[in-house]
């Protein structure tokens, strides 16, 4: 993928990176800076995993501010990953938002993250979170001592102080050209990678990225947010979401893994083209199938991705396309792929089929085309009671919307005729198209 993928800048906006050991309150400020509840919040250490980035604003200037974990000296596999991610956030920041539990004080591991900090070259900004009131202000003279400048006082929950620190990071952000007006503005296409926790999601989106972006691990439930990032490709900038594992309702116990499936849900309504992950050593499951009916639900197209196809016994091979018949047969005229995320086999094979996917989803077909399908198929298959279309045009892409105009109301099975006829006329494959019928009034 590295002949075809490549990162695009984001508007050539100024870093601000939040950093800090964990449970400090770093999502918190995010999301009040941001005005919307954007990162997952939780009392649990260690929520935030995966860094996330998002455009911000205040007062005019524009910034793209980014929510790290939280940095630990030591801990398991998935901790140090989660800290080689703070580290590579913190190298690339044009200004740095260290937060600092005031509550608790200074403590070593607050020390060894200023070090990391200090060897960054980019300006700092101490935040005090947790000051409720002035009555704790006193206690952030402590953090003086960190050699990083004077601490700014705040409430990530209440809002307080907030304006003085953004005040202060605006005068530190260089200063961007703005960009050069363009005619019409490109649209960037999103695919969202979902399925079932630990399908190997992570690892394909970094795989497709070309970085090792978001946090991987044979832990379920690694990713409890949604991680997005813009490429280059050739069907121009496509944005990959990577979303957090979906499970039955009745198993999620936590809080915390109830917004990742929120936040997941959210991005397929949103998305224009849906890999959906399945784990080829389990087969199809029934949360595969309940997946599969809820992205399908959401209009978009779906590429079906059977990862860790590699451990499939030769036998069980055999089996699956009778078991994707079965099972997902429901599912209009989808690609399937068969991949290994973890070696790269066969992932080279997916950007066609999106690109198909987009180039369908933005199709727009000439009026005459169209009503030359509509009237063969009417005269193939003439509607009941006297029924005629007169009239058949496409309003709208993404996805491509149909109107028929009628002299009479046309019954819903006649309705779905006439959209396999278009489909199979026009080649959507799996792009899901929309159907309007307008009768004439006299």
């Amino acid at each position: 993928m590295t002949d075809t993928v490549s990162k695009v800048d984001t508007r050539g906006l100024p870093s601000v990176v939040i950093v800090g050991r964990p449970n400090v309150g770093k999502s918190t400020l995010m999301n009040r800076i941001l005005g919307r509840r954007e990162a997952i919040v939780e009392e649990t250490p260690g929520v935030t995993r995966d860094r996330k980035e998002v455009e911000a604003e205040w007062q005019g200037t524009e910034f793209l501010l980014i929510d790290t974990g939280g940095w630990m000296s030591g801990g398991t596999a998935i901790d140090k990953k989660v800290s080689r991610q703070v580290e590579k956030a913190i190298a690339e920041a044009d200004v740095i938002l260290f937060v600092v539990d005031a509550s608790v004080g200074v403590i070593e591991d607050d020390d060894l993250v200023v070090r990391r900090v200090r060897g960054a070259g980019a300006p700092v900004l101490v935040v005090a979170n947790k000051v409720d009131d002035a009555v704790h202000e006193d206690g952030i003279w402590e953090m003086v001592s960190l050699g990083l400048g004077e601490p700014f006082p705040v409430s990530s929950v209440h809002g307080r102080g907030i304006g003085d620190l953004l005040d202060a990071l605006a005068e530190l952000l260089p200063d961007v050209d703005p960009p050069e007006e363009e005619e019409e503005e490109e649209r960037i296409f999103s695919i969202a990678l979902v399925g079932r926790p630990n399908v190997g999601k992570s690892t394909l989106f970094n795989r497709l990225i070309g970085e090792d972006r978001a946090i991987t691990h044979d832990m379920p439930g690694t990713t409890r947010d949604t991680i997005d990032t813009v490429v280059d490709t050739p069907s121009g900038p496509i944005r990959f979401l990577d979303t957090a594992g979906m499970r039955r309702r009745s198993r999620i116990d936590e809080d915390t893994e109830f917004y990742s499936v929120v936040r997941a849900l959210k991005a397929v309504d949103g998305a224009d083209v849906a890999l959906l992950v399945i784990d080829s050593s389990e087969g199809i499951t029934q949360q595969d199938q309940r997946l599969a009916e809820r992205i399908d639900a959401a209009g978009c197209p779906i590429v079906l991705v059977f990862n860790k196809w590699e451990l499939v016994g030769s036998e069980a091979r055999k089996k699956f396309p009778s078991q994707i018949e079965r099972k997902l047969g429901f599912l209009p005229q989808v690609p399937v792929h068969r991949i290994s995320a973890l070696t790269g086999k066969a992932v080279e094979k997916l950007m066609p089929s999106m690109s198909i996917a987009i180039d369908a989803y933005q199709q727009r077909m000439p009026t005459r085309k169209v009503n030359d399908v509509i009237r063969t198929a009417q005269q193939a298959q003439p509607a009941p009671a006297g029924a005629r279309v007169l009239y058949a045009t496409q309003g709208a892409v993404h996805p491509p919307t149909f109107t028929l105009f009628t002299n009479k109301a046309l019954p819903d099975h006649y309705v779905r005729y006439l959209e396999r006829q278009l489909r199979d006329a026009f080649e959507y494959g799996a792009t899901p198209i929309k159907i309007r019928v307008r009768r004439r009034t006299d």
